[in-house]
């Protein structure tokens, strides 16, 4: 099933207003968010369009959170951050999908809630693939 406004589902144009595809995991897609303010965040989203965790059975959702560990692993390995926060939201897009958030003690937020998008630090092209490919290299 594919929601037929949300990015994650159909890709492009959609989901280039806020990422870029980085690859596909088991049951979902990894994602690099565009804002870079904390190097290396990303969002995992499940690969259908379902709201809610229980909306998948147990073993999908115990699928979903080893990608979502895979990427966390990834994260740390690529850019060292000293905590990874995790979020899942989607009052409004509504497809199941956690963001995970490298916090650093000399960056912005340390010890507060991130914000879901500061629009502070956009890359160019070149500097976006190098982020992919050292998470690539670390999955």
């Amino acid at each position: 099933m594919k929601g037929e406004n949300c990015g994650y589902c159909q890709g492009g144009e959609l989901l280039a207003k806020f990422g870029i595809k980085i690859c596909d995991l088991d049951v979902s897609q990894l994602i690099l968010f565009k804002e870079q303010s904390k190097p290396g965040r990303c969002i995992v989203a499940y690969r259908d369009h379902v709201s809610e965790i229980v909306d998948i059975s147990e073993e999908e959702r115990n699928r979903f959170f080893a990608d979502v560990t895979r990427a966390a692993r990834a994260i740390h390995k690529a850019f060292s951050p000293d905590k990874l926060n995790y979020g899942a939201y989607g009052d409004t897009g509504c497809h199941l999908h956690m963001h995970l958030v490298p916090k650093y003690r000399d960056g912005d937020e340390w010890g507060g809630t991130f914000q879901m998008n500061p629009d502070k630090v956009y890359l160019s092209d070149a500097e976006y693939e190098e982020m992919i490919g050292k998470i690539k290299k670390c999955l």
